[in-house]
């Protein structure tokens, strides 16, 4: 298995050195004009720009401790696939079913930007080559990563090669994914503010300025605090992140029974034409998004449900 690590430990960088070049590819797309006119404001970009080189360091990272045969980089190299999969799985739904409205929009702004768009036929092609390359992308590649990692064999020479009990050691791989994913959401929503106008909604309403930011501080604050607990498997945590799951559910959901989405996104400084785009897909428009953030925390309920079995049972072993 030792050359299996190896092996997968490249593909790691290789993906990790892929994640890079989206870095200055995004950079200098910002200067292309865009269907109707204009160009994309790098503070748009800002986040993911951000995103891709922290993810380009991570994946170099984890590819480097996977050849070392650590088990700390099979640990999160699970976490990492297993999130790949799903947010993957969930983007490859919304690109089924807005796919083709999205490029019927794209086609009217560049016809209305005196582009010539695509013939239909070639539009189709672009469809389904997308689809595919998207499946293999975010579907086949994650579940090969889940598949090697997952293997008793894999876990086995890993722990063999390195007998020393490591931080991802110390609470079950499940517990250890939300722990991470909340703790690196914090960062995040801090870096959102850094680079675009506060805007948050906020019940029924959409906070800005001082009053937004002190809102994002204050889950910041709490999503650090329940990440740590949840890693100790302190009750608390489990509590506290359930408790903001919810609450941004609801909020969500008020928020948006009472405003349309794209006045968030006015207030966040995003281009007219961008908002103007988005306006047209059906899932900006009426009630659709209030409907969206409430249904969308339903499975990370349930996720949080199957996991309070090892808040009240601490001596479950890691995954």
């Amino acid at each position: 298995m030792k050359a299996g690590l190896i092996i997968f430990g490249l593909m790691t960088m290789l993906v990790g050195g892929v994640c890079a070049l989206f870095v200055p590819l995004m950079w200098f797309s910002a200067k292309v004009p865009q269907p109707g006119g204009g160009s994309q404001d790098l503070r748009m970009l800002a986040p993911a720009l951000v995103m891709y080189s922290v993810l380009a360091v991570v994946l170099v990272t984890l590819g480097i401790g996977s050849m070392m045969a650590r088990r700390w980089a099979r640990a999160l190299l699970l976490i990492f696939s297993w999130t790949w999969l799903v947010i993957g799985s969930i983007g490859m739904v919304f690109m089924l079913f807005m796919g083709p409205q999205f490029t019927r929009n794209m086609n009217e702004a560049m016809a209305q930007g005196g582009s010539q768009p695509p013939p239909p036929a070639a539009t189709s092609v672009i469809l389904v080559i997308t689809a595919i390359f998207g499946g293999v992308i975010f579907i086949i590649l994650p579940a090969a990563w889940i598949f090697f990692y997952q293997n008793r064999n894999v876990k086995a020479t890993c722990e063999a090669q390195d007998p020393v009990v490591r931080w991802t050691d110390r609470c079950p791989l499940p517990v250890l994914a939300v722990s991470l994913w909340f703790g690196f959401a914090a960062p995040a929503s801090i870096a959102s503010l850094i680079f675009l106008p506060a805007a948050v909604p906020f019940f029924g309403a959409i906070l800005v300025g001082p009053t937004a930011m002190a809102v994002y501080l204050a889950f910041t604050a709490l999503w650090v605090y329940g990440a740590w607990a949840f890693y100790k498997l302190d009750r608390r945590g489990w509590w506290v992140i359930l408790a903001c799951v919810c609450a941004f559910a609801v909020s969500g959901f008020v928020t948006y029974k009472r405003h349309d989405v794209s006045e968030l996104y006015v207030l966040m400084g995003y281009p007219k034409e961008r908002i103007a785009l988005m306006q047209k897909m059906s899932m900006f428009k009426g009630q659709a998004m209030a409907w969206l953030s409430f249904g969308g925390v339903i499975p990370i309920i349930g996720y949080m449900v199957y996991l309070r079995r090892f808040f009240w049972r601490t001596d479950s072993p890691a995954v």
